[in-house]
């Protein structure tokens, strides 16, 4: 089954651009919203996976706070009208004008990734004569079983300050006049599909609450990040992901006290499967071992194939001709530029529309201008009504 994609509308669009339905963005939102009601949850959107100001409105309409990882990534929520006491600013290399721009806006909470950032947001936000809400990432040492360059949990990753230094910390923070410390933070890795994972990770929460408590250090919030995967394989049979067996396992394995929050920072989840990388076939090529299908799309417009060797399902749109086996690639001179090797599509011919699925994560916003190719553009389904082809 393909998608309802307004592929009249396509024809007469330049190629590559990004396409998104803001109805599968506006229903997930929906979704995370119902889960979350009555309970003192706050889901953060992490910016990282998205930036384009038109998600951006739809996401600060549903209520939701910002996770940045970036000076840029503030100033972009708050463009978006994201109030600042939603913004939670985190980032294992915070630069000064990073820090203190966050300090101008009186944000949310920083989650200092390391003793010495704690030390320089101490002496800037003094600078300012203001006290910097701080939450304390803490790297848990968890397997999240995913690829090793998107887990971000384990004590060989640079993220976080580890469970042995938390003495060090502890005995610090006296001596840091001009930080709050009001929480936690975690975060494991990107792409979980093993709910187990978010398991253990309340195992290890309980763990530091424990560990504050018996040092007299009273926490208000309680971060266990993101990282909830997406279905790549079949996005019109799974468009939302399961965020009612995402959410329980935090209802069930998390004791908070009165006054406790506890949040949440999804990125991928909410914004992936809105989103397609819309490209045209250039040529069918017939090679010795195997035949190709080149686009006009490249690792420029998406990288992650080329970077992770993700998997993205690639529909032909334009054709109903039977399935046959191609390398899906790119015009980028570059041998990694390839989207999918031996994938069986719907016969190609040159100016058919395909559509790269499940790339509102990490697609646009990693988007390059190698060999000098243009930024693609963005259209959603408010601008075009799905029609027929």
């Amino acid at each position: 089954m393909k998608a309802n994609y307004p592929i009249n509308k396509f024809k007469d669009i330049d190629t590559p651009f990004y396409y998104y339905d803001l109805e599968v963005l506006r229903e997930t939102l929906s979704e995370i919203n119902n889960q979350i009601q009555d309970m003192p949850f706050l889901v953060h959107y992490a910016l990282k996976a998205n930036v384009n100001p038109k998600l951006l409105k739809v996401i600060k309409d549903a209520g939701l706070g910002a996770d940045c990882v970036s000076g840029g990534e503030i100033q972009a929520a708050i463009d978006a009208g994201i109030e600042p006491e939603k913004i939670a600013f985190a980032g294992v290399g915070k630069a000064d004008w990073e820090i203190n721009l966050a300090l101008d806006h009186d944000i949310f909470c920083f989650n200092v990734e390391s003793i010495p950032e704690l030390e320089v947001i101490n002496e800037l936000a003094g600078s300012k004569n203001k006290t910097a809400a701080v939450a304390l990432r803490i790297n848990p040492d968890i397997d999240a079983h995913t690829h090793h360059k998107i887990t971000t949990g384990l004590n060989e990753n640079k993220f976080g300050i580890n469970m042995e230094d938390m003495g060090k910390v502890v005995s610090l923070l006296p001596t840091l006049s001009n930080i709050n410390v009001i929480g936690v933070h975690f975060h494991v890795g990107s792409q979980i599909t093993d709910m187990t994972v978010f398991q253990d990770l309340c195992v290890r929460l309980r763990e530091i609450q424990k560990f504050f408590t018996d040092s007299n250090i009273q926490l208000k919030h309680f971060n266990v990040g993101g990282g909830l995967g997406v279905n790549y394989e079949h996005p019109n049979h799974f468009p939302i992901p399961d965020f009612e067996a995402y959410f329980k396992i935090f209802k069930a394995h998390v004791i908070l006290l009165p006054g406790q929050t506890l949040h949440f920072e999804l990125g991928r989840s909410i914004v992936a499967q809105c989103g397609a990388l819309i490209s045209k076939v250039l040529y069918v090529k017939e090679g010795v071992q195997k035949n190709f299908v080149i686009l006009d799309a490249g690792f420029t417009e998406l990288i992650r194939p080329a970077m992770y060797g993700a998997y993205h399902r690639i529909e032909n749109l334009t054709s109903e001709l039977p399935e046959e086996e191609y390398d899906v690639v790119g015009p980028i001179c570059e041998s990694s530029d390839v989207f999918a090797k031996d994938y069986y599509i719907n016969k190609p011919r040159r100016g058919d529309i395909m559509a790269i699925r499940t790339a509102g994560a990490y697609g646009e916003i990693m988007a390059s201008q190698y060999n000098l190719r243009e930024l693609p553009k963005s259209y959603t389904s408010d601008e075009l009504s799905p029609v027929d082809a």
